[in-house]
């Protein structure tokens, strides 16, 4: 049986976030976004960061990184406040930044738990085994249902499908409990080639494929609005995936749209508290979907220590004066957020009435 790897309930396995949040303590956050480089080897006409119409990466400058005695001292806050979990994302790819082993090994020396997103070029050698051995999971991001497809959506050789399949099985192989999974971003082109996409990632070595739509409007009707056309075949095509499943590999079905405007969400955002993101420009963001933007930026730390900046008064200041009702964009926390404002505005005398 597959034990949920994504689900939104997992902050309900930690107690004393909870109870920081019922009491309105400010705690460290129990996950954090590092985004060490912004420099990329793919060019995905879909990324977030560099697609036009949308305000995420509106700041973003390509060729940024966290320094290594940055990175260092990071690594030593995040041990010394208790963060559970550090994600590496982009921003650009961060098996591409240099000092990423050394830094996956103080991790993991510290007691975090570490997950790596990944387009899977770079996934071998030392950097790889250094993978297996740290990391929970690592995913890699794949859309091209063919060697054609792929170069055409990344700007990459038509070379590079296979070689990421190859560097997904070599993965897979190494020794060490890591979760190798896959990202498929849906698209109109990929849509009814998604089961046989998910049949060679599972050939591959992967033990889950995440499917999402692409998001091409921060408003939600207007990512809605594309998908219309091809919203079908991508949901028959799901269905046909669903036939791969067995004991060793799944199908997570994140293929659903957000119905609300933000004006209709709850003012109070809780995962703000819980999960951070500190980007390659030494900003520290409000959550990934406002990394590089003057809206989420909480403050920076290039002159300072992040724990100092995390536990400011300023910082306190601005988390408490948040209204997620001014976001206006896609908001990947907004189921999370719908069940911890849920828990959190409980009435305490009902309790007991389960």
């Amino acid at each position: 049986m597959h034990r949920a790897v994504y689900s939104s309930l997992k902050v309900f396995h930690h107690p004393d976030r909870l109870q920081a949040l019922a009491a309105g303590r400010h705690v460290a956050p129990l996950h954090v976004r590092l985004k060490p480089t912004n420099v990329c080897n793919h060019d995905c006409y879909f990324c977030a960061y560099r697609r036009d119409g949308l305000s995420l990466g509106s700041t973003m400058q390509v060729r940024d990184r966290i320094p290594r005695d940055k990175m260092r001292e990071i690594v030593e806050d995040l041990i010394a406040m208790d963060v559970r979990a550090v994600t590496f994302s982009g921003g650009g790819e961060p098996l591409l930044y240099p000092w990423l082993g050394e830094t996956l090994e103080s991790l993991a020396a510290g007691g975090i738990a570490i997950g790596v997103l990944t387009n899977g070029a770079q996934l071998r050698g030392r950097l790889a085994e250094a993978l297996a051995r740290t990391a929970a999971w690592v995913r890699v991001s794949i859309d091209g249902w063919d060697a054609a497809s792929y170069a055409r959506n990344r700007n990459v050789p038509e070379s590079s499908f296979e070689k990421v399949l190859a560097n997904m099985a070599a993965f897979a192989r190494l020794p060490g409990s890591c979760t190798l999974g896959a990202s498929v971003i849906v698209d109109a082109e990929n849509a009814p080639h998604l089961s046989g996409l998910a049949a060679r990632l599972k050939a591959a070595g992967a033990a889950h494929v995440k499917l999402s739509p692409c998001i091409v409007s921060e408003d939600a009707a207007g990512t809605a609005g594309h998908h219309a056309p091809f919203a079908d075949t991508a949901l028959a095509e799901i269905g046909r995936c669903r036939a791969l499943e067995d004991d060793r590999f799944a199908i997570v079905d994140h293929y659903h749209f957000e119905t609300d405007t933000g004006a209709e969400r709850h003012p109070r955002c809780p995962m703000l508290r819980l999960l951070t993101v500190i980007a390659a420009d030494g900003a520290v963001y409000a959550c990934q979907d406002k990394a590089y933007t003057e809206a989420g930026r909480i403050g920076s730390i290039v002159d300072r220590r992040f724990r100092d900046l995390w536990h400011s008064d300023e910082t306190q200041a601005w988390i408490d004066a948040f209204d997620a009702r001014t976001c206006g964009h896609h908001c990947v926390a907004a189921g999370k957020n719908a069940l911890l404002n849920d828990f959190l505005d409980t009435d305490r005398a009902h309790l007991a009435f389960v």
